[in-house]
């Protein structure tokens, strides 16, 4: 239970570099979202650079193809193939709302703000990430093929 709180204190943490900005209204289709939050695809060099940042807490849990990143995660998938095993649509629900598929996952959901608990009052009402991060990380996911 260490570990999960440790990851819970991160991410809110970081939620203190989080932009203000309205959530775009995104719509579910099937298991993904299918149109991007900005209406253009994002920076994969951008997107790389936030995964590997220490303040969204990726590298905590997940691991993959990034040899210069030591001490990487081994509770959740492997990064490595991401772009081949999901789909831009379902890399950015994942994003978005981890919990729309495990109500119990670990995973933050970087663009909710609503249904969220323990949440400190000063992150109340602000996502972990923006549209445009959220883009820039689906754009470099999709593009890691085994």
């Amino acid at each position: 239970m260490i570990h999960i709180t440790a990851l819970v204190a991160a991410t809110l943490a970081f939620a203190t570099c989080a932009k203000a900005e309205a959530l775009v209204p995104y719509r579910i289709v099937g298991d993904g979202v299918p149109e991007s939050l900005t209406g253009a695809p994002g920076d994969a060099a951008r997107g790389r650079a936030l995964v590997l940042a220490r303040g969204t807490t990726c590298m905590l849990c997940h691991s993959g193809p990034f040899p210069e990143t030591r001490f990487q995660g081994d509770l959740a998938p492997d990064l490595t193939g991401a772009g081949n095993r999901w789909s831009v649509s379902q890399l950015r629900l994942r994003l978005v709302d981890a919990s729309h598929f495990n109500p119990e996952t670990i995973m933050p959901s970087y663009y909710r703000t609503d249904g969220l608990a323990r949440v400190g009052r000063n992150f109340a009402g602000k996502p972990i990430l923006t549209a445009a991060e959220i883009e820039d990380i689906v754009a470099f996911l999709a593009m890691l093929r085994d």
